[in-house]
């Protein structure tokens, strides 16, 4: 499909457009003005997630066979040094995600795709997905709520998010329920989760920074069980490095009992 995407589903909620979508070429626009890092306030790549988690997927998704769904168990983003100068540069275009499979698809599929703005590259993103049975497919409900609420503009309130308080031995986000920012299937969305990974990683290696901050050059995410939302559900991460230049840190994800769901690497510089 090409085109917008209802409010009330996680590619809508974040202005995600489809600009192609066939078997030769996927392509897909999100805008990312005045989205930050709830911890720093800093601009940030996080939301990228959404985007590449989104064409990347919908690549592997083409190519399913019949009788059979996709779900994420790997996604990575790798950007450019000059990324956010890049996107400083023009915060109000939105950014270009174009994807691609790649290689032949067996029990999983992999696809990458290239990220840009203004023509200029700033980035490169990879999604594997299994490819599961199911009897009918998951589809979202396409009427949605009679009276859709407004979509926020603050990065953790599109993602249903809340930092919590100080005092614990890393970066805390809570995950609320949002039947907004879930996938079909109703965990959260898999673009999503991965941003938060992304927030908690960031703000291990920059809050406490007084030289400058770090900025995101790659993320890898991996998919170990659905991530659902409410209850007990929240992100943190742990610094492993925090260098004069450059920072590498670990985040996790819980679901709403209390079990790990995600698992990231961070790798910052200056």
């Amino acid at each position: 499909m090409t085109g917008a995407f209802p409010p009330h589903t996680a590619p809508g909620r974040f202005g995600i457009v489809n600009l192609a979508a066939t078997a030769q070429r996927c392509a897909a626009t999100m805008p990312v003005a005045g989205l930050c890092n709830p911890f720093t306030g800093a601009a940030s790549l996080a939301p990228l997630a959404v985007l590449v988690d989104h064409i990347a997927g919908f690549a592997n998704h083409l190519r399913r066979p019949d009788g059979h769904w996709t779900v994420s168990s790997e996604l990575t983003m790798e950007f450019t040094p000059d990324a956010h100068a890049v996107l400083a540069a023009d915060p109000a275009t939105p950014v270009l995600a174009e994807s691609r499979t790649v290689g032949a698809a067996t029990a999983t599929s992999l696809s990458a795709c290239e990220l840009s703005h203004r023509g200029i590259g700033i980035g490169v993103g990879t999604v594997r997905t299994f490819y599961i049975a199911v009897s009918a497919p998951p589809l979202p409900d396409d009427a949605g709520p009679d009276a859709p609420a407004p979509v926020p503009d603050a990065l953790d309130e599109l993602m249903a998010v809340e930092v919590a308080e100080a005092g614990g031995p890393g970066p805390l986000l809570v995950q609320h329920a949002g039947p907004a920012v879930n996938n079909s299937m109703g965990a959260v969305h898999g673009g999503v989760a991965a941003a938060g990974l992304e927030l908690v990683a960031a703000a291990a290696l920059n809050t406490t920074r007084a030289d400058g901050p770090l900025h995101t050059a790659s993320l890898r995410v991996n998919y170990l069980r659905r991530l659902i939302s409410g209850g007990r559900a929240h992100y943190t991460a742990t610094a492993l490095h925090s260098g004069r230049s450059s920072g590498v840190a670990d985040a996790q994800a819980f679901d709403a009992d209390g079990r790990p769901a995600l698992v990231g690497r961070l790798t910052a510089y200056l």
